[in-house]
């Protein structure tokens, strides 16, 4: 392994902001990933797992720490009937291992076409879209545990999994790097047509096939500048900024009398509560795509990405973000929780 000093981290995030790591290690192996975290635990060095980066925001002062960037590749096919298991390295490019399921006709991941990062970030935060959710495909996460030791495979079962999070990213945070990820597919499975766009786009048409289906969602994500594109400066975000909060039923009227009008609302996964979109709410409160803060602003297609619109740094994101969170909080009653990583605050 080669240990690099004093590395440059914002060309590693889709932000594109952020200081150095004091050390820095590409690990390409299963073994290197092991030897890079044991590395760091002999110096009483903080270690940080970074993947694709597409959900981080790095303090402008940097890292003072090793970050082990995991860049190990693969992707393994196990049929069996009609299912087959997709064995996936944790440093494998998402958008690669989708292609990949919809070109085989394996269905289970078509909607989550066009979502950055690596196949290791998606059981972290249980990343979903339009519909689909990864822990409804995910067999088994196998980690390297950075406490104690050694390779630990987890079932989806033991995985902690609900709305943008698993055990990975709230009590075990920090403890785990995700060295490989099983994904169980259907194969000749049907499309996930559960949103509304999806649903309006192949209306009164014959079942679409996968591909059609994970190509339309990428045409909607470059829509809402949430498809990474060069030279678009609305892709210089870390996607959705917040998350869409989940909020006791009984607190709608609520909502609705201070917003002016009812809010658009989902189940949100238990008896009782309800999911209603952080856009409407960051809108009603008062924000509108485009706005601008200096060199950090909103998304001019979506109001829930913040993005560095040249030259912006940590703090400057950092301050938009609580401007928007309080005025949500003052005006509407609800407080939006972040979604991205944030590194070295």
């Amino acid at each position: 392994m080669l240990i690099e000093e004093n590395k440059a981290l914002a060309p590693f995030t889709t932000f594109g902001i952020g200081g150095p790591a004091r050390w820095y290690v590409e690990a390409r192996t299963e073994q290197e990933i092991g030897d890079a975290a044991e590395w760091a635990q002999q110096r009483n060095v903080p270690l940080f797992v970074l993947g694709g980066g597409s959900n981080l925001l790095v303090a402008d002062a940097g890292f003072g720490g090793l970050v082990l960037h995991v860049a190990n590749r693969g992707i393994e096919i196990e049929p069996g009937g009609d299912e087959a298991v997709f064995r996936v390295a944790a440093g494998e490019d998402w958008n690669l291992v989708v292609q990949r399921a919809v070109a085989g006709n394996y269905a289970g991941i078509e909607c989550l076409a066009g979502i950055p990062g690596t196949a290791g970030g998606t059981p972290v935060q249980n990343v979903g879209a339009y519909g689909q959710e990864v822990s409804t495909v995910i067999e088994r996460v196998r980690v390297l545990d950075l406490c104690e030791g050694g390779i630990v495979d987890f079932g989806a079962g033991e995985c902690g999994f609900g709305y943008r999070k698993s055990r990975f990213n709230t009590e075990d945070r920090g403890r785990y790097a995700v060295v490989r990820v099983d994904f169980r597919l259907r194969q000749s499975g049907a499309p996930c047509l559960r949103y509304a766009d999806l649903q309006r786009t192949f209306a009164g048409a014959d079942r679409p096939t996968l591909m059609e289906v994970a190509e339309e969602v990428r045409r909607i994500r470059r829509s809402k500048g949430m498809l990474l594109v060069e030279g678009d400066p609305d892709c210089r975000s870390a996607g959705s900024f917040f998350k869409n909060p989940v909020v006791r039923e009984d607190a709608v009227p609520r909502i609705a009398a201070r917003a002016g009008e009812e809010p658009p609302r989902f189940p949100g996964g238990e008896a009782g509560l309800m999911k209603i979109p952080a856009a409407w709410l960051i809108e009603k409160a008062g924000f509108r795509k485009g706005y601008g803060k200096g060199v950090a602003g909103i998304s001019s297609r979506h109001t829930l990405a913040l993005i560095n619109r040249g030259g912006a740094k940590a703090r400057d994101v950092m301050a938009l973000a609580e401007e928007i969170r309080g005025t949500v909080e003052q005006r509407l009653g609800v407080l939006l929780e972040r979604e991205p990583v944030l590194l070295g605050f």
